[in-house]
């Protein structure tokens, strides 16, 4: 008997638009999915790249560059990719919960709430004054003014910063990510009653994310239960449950998974929203328990390796000069099909990052095959 969970997989790889349609662009497919996790900007843009028509590492960038997207913290306190027009009310209905976690490092980091209202006043006065300007330009000028930035009391001040809605990313420098006041960026960014944003948040979530369930949509956005509740309750005409070994699963969408070719294979990075939106669902995109599965004497690789919606494996890149190799750690052993599936994975990351693209597989020593 085929484990249900498998069918919520296939599910959540249409909404995710990991299968099916694709999205047009960059700042469409961050408006889908809320927000897209981008502490690891590198691998982050493949999260928008594999879900949008002929994307390109450097087309995110310019994407970035041009303010269609940011790069701030929202829904839980690390950077996500969002679209411009939604940073304001992202921000406003997420943060309390992030200042609320982020209280107790203030109090002993000696990041009293005078204290952060001058940090945040000096770091307006300084791109207002020098323009877009790294973190460490940013933290140059504050220990020029007194203050103290020895990690992780920069990382925190620049938070807070970001979640008062005053500076967001203002592109790359280089290779270095920059900040920019949110005004700048973001100046058709509204905001919304409290209730209207958390049945946006909730309708796109369930759109996007679903089959999920109120823990998981609940963890994702930083909302209490109760909160994922409302918002699940606010929209209830427009979603339909159910019942998946003792959970109960919400979604938007009541169309079935449309027919792909299979065997269908990812490369997902560690934090992309297929694997790391979920709190109380993980499992159901590793239904073999095939995630920890650790080569022997070898450390584990962090992103994950996709065969029809299951976790195989897990890989890194290598970059040269004219090429691009994929390591991939196997938790399985896999039949031609699934090699092939593999291959074409690999082809389209290469397309995205602009690199000819192979692949090297070991084995993690798992005895289950792949058919």
């Amino acid at each position: 008997m085929t484990d249900p969970r498998r069918e919520i997989a296939a599910r959540r790889l249409v909404n995710q638009r990991l299968v099916g349609a694709s999205l047009g662009g960059a700042s469409e497919v961050a408006r889908w999915l809320g927000a897209v996790q981008a502490q690891e900007y590198p691998v982050a843009r493949w999260s928008l790249g594999q879900r949008a028509r002929g994307l390109t590492e450097a087309d995110v960038d310019s994407a970035l560059a041009e303010g269609q997207i940011l790069r701030t913290h929202v829904l839980r306190d690390t950077w996500h990719l969002v679209a411009a027009e939604d940073i304001r009310w992202l921000v406003e209905l997420t943060r309390p919960r992030i200042q609320a976690r982020n209280a107790t490092m203030h109090r002993r980091l000696g990041l009293e709430p005078r204290t952060l209202a001058r940090t945040d006043a000096m770091l307006v006065d300084a791109l207002a004054s020098h323009g877009r300007l790294t973190r460490r330009q940013l933290g140059s000028f504050l220990r020029e003014h007194g203050v103290e930035t020895k990690s992780p009391r920069l990382a925190y001040v620049l938070m807070h910063a970001e979640l008062e809605l005053l500076i967001c990313s203002g592109g790359l420098d280089g290779k270095q990510q920059t900040y920019a006041p949110l005004e700048e960026r973001a100046r058709q960014a509204a905001s919304l009653p409290r209730e209207e944003a958390l049945a946006e948040l909730t309708k796109r979530y369930f759109t996007s994310h679903g089959p999920a369930t109120p823990k998981d949509f609940g963890w994702w956005a930083s909302l209490t239960l109760a909160d994922a509740r409302l918002g699940i309750d606010l929209l209830a005409a427009e979603l339909e449950s159910m019942e998946v070994g003792g959970r109960t699963y919400w979604s938007r969408s009541s169309a079935a998974s449309p027919a792909a070719p299979a065997p269908r294979a990812h490369l997902l990075q560690a934090y992309d929203e297929y694997v790391n939106a979920y709190s109380e669902s993980k499992d159901v995109f590793d239904v073999e328990g095939l995630a920890r599965v650790v080569p022997p004497d070898r450390t584990m690789f962090a992103h994950a390796v996709l065969l029809d919606g299951q976790v195989v494996g897990h890989w890194r890149r290598r970059l040269a000069r004219e090429a691009m190799t994929i390591d991939v750690q196997l938790a399985v052993t896999l039949d031609g099909a699934g090699r092939d599936a593999v291959d074409d994975a690999v082809e389209r990351y290469g397309r995205f990052v602009g690199l000819p693209a192979a692949w090297l597989a070991s084995a993690a020593g798992a005895p289950a095959s792949c058919s």
